[in-house]
């Protein structure tokens, strides 16, 4: 979908008005069964097969609280430098959608569970930002909708809808920023490198893989923007449910665009919230904004107080693990790489398998070598993520011992890893199959040297009349008679040798 949208440059929108940004992150969490009922949150089963009475709102039923889900929200609120409250309560949200069975979202209102946090990100030039965190609170998740008949895929135009139950009271955690003030032109940045540090720190503690393709974790960008050199805030809008890193950058990139192009012929901001469009980055609108008033919050009657002990809090503060970006410092210190280096490897989604091949044995060169390159080219050909390739850190180890042994050339460990991605066995197996240990024997290497050189002549004279680079040419044809088995310098030396010119 294309939409055509007045704007006005990046550059002219920043010369005059400056940009204040929130961003509400739902993470969908990892727990075996819903937030308020024991119904399974397994992905893949039949539409509404994961329903009970509780998540289906029918009358008569009780929700139970998910300890689970209380302890991975502490966990988030820890990690992200917040206060633990000692005593919260669930409330209601009402309102009507047909996603939403109950007709209200169990949710938290004013009592979160965790509030007054922040994040330090890193932006691509080393400078640290810090993010504030209002508050991160518990919460499920609605039904699924799927609109048919339109073109869009959207309710508009629609000639019916199927609703599937199954994600609906699927725990969620939402996360709130404080106003972000100050980004300047680097507020697009700083929103993408937050919520790529925020994925980063739910993984690491292991309560959900906060997989934006799948919707496990997806942003609302709130803008607005005010003329610089002023106080108050502007009217924003909110861009819902953006669901990868790139987007949430190019949707707040243009809402300063757009918002600067109303504000400057003397328009209107209307407070509501927008579609983003990944073909072209552009938004549009829903809907009218709600204010918190209009879903007439109350406390959830049916389920007592959240009180987590101290004691408990304080045992899982101590069990966190290292933060990222602590990781990430102390991995580019022992690994000698730069800033930038390590950025690439966290983009790619590299530094874990990375870290586990090296656990595997290979040295840290070779483990980014091949992860970063020929590995990073598969992935990319299949439109995988790394760790969904077909291959283990273990079994990458193993290439980089076959190559350090002398069994394997960089041609070679190419071909054994492609065979492994194609399900051909472990690397010792694929070589064995393909045949493709290097020519370690003397014998046969002169042998091919002599050919070559017998073939060449005029390019063995000029080797020996002292251009030793020449002998490149007779090396790649020893290589193509060895079929790349040969070991490319043990060759040159060979020839070298046989020519009687010193390396």
């Amino acid at each position: 979908m294309t939409v055509t949208t007045d704007l006005v440059s990046y550059e002219d929108a920043l010369a005059s008005y400056d940009p204040v940004m929130g961003l509400e992150v739902h993470v969908e969490l990892g727990t075996r069964t819903k937030m308020f009922c024991g119904c399974s949150t397994a992905l893949g089963a039949d539409a509404n097969a994961q329903t009970c009475p509780t998540c289906l709102g029918l009358p008569g039923s009780l929700p139970v609280v998910n300890a689970t889900g209380v302890e991975s929200a502490i966990k988030i609120g820890l990690a992200l430098n917040c206060e633990i409250a000692e005593w919260c309560r669930f409330a209601r949200k009402n309102y009507f959608y047909p996603d939403m069975p109950k007709n209200f979202q169990t949710s938290q209102y004013d009592e979160p569970i965790a509030f007054d946090g922040y994040l330090d990100v890193q932006l691509e030039d080393g400078e640290v930002f810090r993010v504030e965190i209002e508050r991160a609170h518990m919460e499920e998740d609605t039904g699924k909708s799927t609109h048919v008949g339109g073109a869009t895929g959207r309710i508009h135009g629609a000639s019916h809808s199927l609703l599937d139950y199954n994600r609906a009271g699927i725990p969620l955690i939402e996360i709130v920023t404080k106003p972000i003030e100050g980004a300047g032109e680097r507020a697009p940045e700083v929103a993408k490198a937050y919520v790529a540090e925020l994925r980063e720190v739910i993984k690491s503690l292991g309560v959900s893989e906060a997989r934006m393709d799948q919707g496990q974790m997806r942003c609302d960008v709130n803008l607005s923007l005010r003329p610089n050199g002023t106080k108050e805030f502007g009217t924003r809008s909110e861009t819902k449910n953006v669901n990868s890193l790139r987007s949430v950058e190019r949707a707040a990139r243009f809402e300063i665009q757009r918002h600067a192009a109303v504000l400057s012929t003397g328009g209107t901001i209307v407070q509501e919230t927008r579609h983003f469009h990944e073909d072209d980055g552009s938004t549009t609108s829903g809907r009218i904004k709600d204010n918190a008033e209009d879903y007439r919050y109350f406390p959830e009657p049916d389920l007592v107080p959240v009180a987590p002990a101290r004691e408990w809090v304080e045992e899982l503060r101590a069990a966190l693990p290292e933060m990222p970006r602590v990781r990430r410092n102390r991995l580019r210190e022992e690994w000698g790489v730069t800033e930038h280096d390590m950025q690439s490897m966290l983009n790619a989604g590299a530094v874990d398998p990375i870290v586990a091949t090296i656990d595997a044995g290979a040295p840290a060169d070779q483990a980014r070598k091949w992860w970063m390159g020929e590995l990073a080219r598969s992935a990319n050909e299949q439109g995988k993520a790394l760790d969904e390739l077909a291959i283990t850190p273990a079994q990458v180890a193993r290439v980089a011992a076959l190559v350090a042994a002398g069994d394997l050339n960089d041609k070679l460990a190419r071909q054994v890893i492609e065979g492994v991605l194609a399900g051909e066995g472990d690397p010792d197996t694929v070589v064995e199959k393909r045949g493709l240990k290097v020519v370690s024997d003397e014998g046969a290497l002169t042998a091919a040297v002599e050919e070559a050189i017998a073939g060449n002549q005029a390019i063995a004279d000029k080797i020996r009349g002292g251009k030793v680079a020449a002998a490149g040419a007779l090396v790649g044809a020893v290589m193509k008679a060895t079929r790349g088995q040969a070991d490319a310098a043990r060759v040159k030396e060979l020839i070298l040798e046989k020519l009687g010119v010193e390396g």
